[in-house]
């Protein structure tokens, strides 16, 4: 099967946003099947388990339907510009059942951790696939994750993780630091290729 070109593509994304937008159950439903791994694979990275992240995937769905009006389908690049609204919710959704489950947990404030002190240099992490990291991420606890993901995935500053999950800046800084020391620590007992 030979992909759509982009001009069909979105087309067919607009029919079913329209279909969504008048809350039609086919649509809605092509919209789902459409977008589901994609946001599988989001929501997989601040969850625990494959169950998690589907309960974020269909609550993250309910959401779009219920706010595809405010999605503005005049963008220059449609499909694009809805899988980035896409993800913004998974993301959203994703980390408020991280904040209802497990906030607190796991995390400390920067004043409280002695002799702390930034890894500046190039590490095993930089030279990992993707695949790769990810399976080590999903090891990391909660917190860390959640910050890890955010920060060097996602690309949110600690301001914004901080407003986020409802901790201080120093508390983000410090899962992201511990989060890169555990990651550290797990490549050097995998015996990565980068260290030897």
């Amino acid at each position: 099967m030979s992909p759509q070109p982009d001009h069909v593509a979105a087309e067919a994304l607009l029919a079913i946003l329209a279909g969504c937008r008048r809350a039609d159950r086919v649509c809605q439903r092509q919209l789902y099947l459409r977008y589901y791994s994609y946001a599988m694979s989001v929501c997989l990275r601040y969850t625990r388990t494959r169950d998690e992240a589907m309960e974020a995937v269909n609550d993250g769905f309910m959401k779009i339907y219920r706010d595809i009006i405010r999605f503005d389908v005049t963008k220059h690049e449609l499909n694009g510009s809805f899988r980035g609204w896409l993800k913004r919710i998974m993301i959203h959704t994703a980390i408020d059942h991280y904040r209802a489950t497990e906030k607190h947990q796991h995390q400390q404030d920067l004043d409280e951790v002695s002799n702390y002190h930034p890894d500046t240099g190039a590490s095993a992490l930089d030279s990992l696939a993707y695949d790769e990291l990810l399976q080590l991420i999903q090891r990391l606890t909660p917190g860390y994750r959640t910050v890890f993901n955010l920060y060097v995935i996602d690309g949110f500053t600690h301001e914004e993780i901080a407003q986020q999950l409802g901790i201080s800046v120093g508390a983000s800084k410090s899962n992201l630091s511990k989060a890169r020391a555990h990651l550290k620590a797990m490549l050097l007992k995998t015996a990565h290729h980068a260290y030897a």
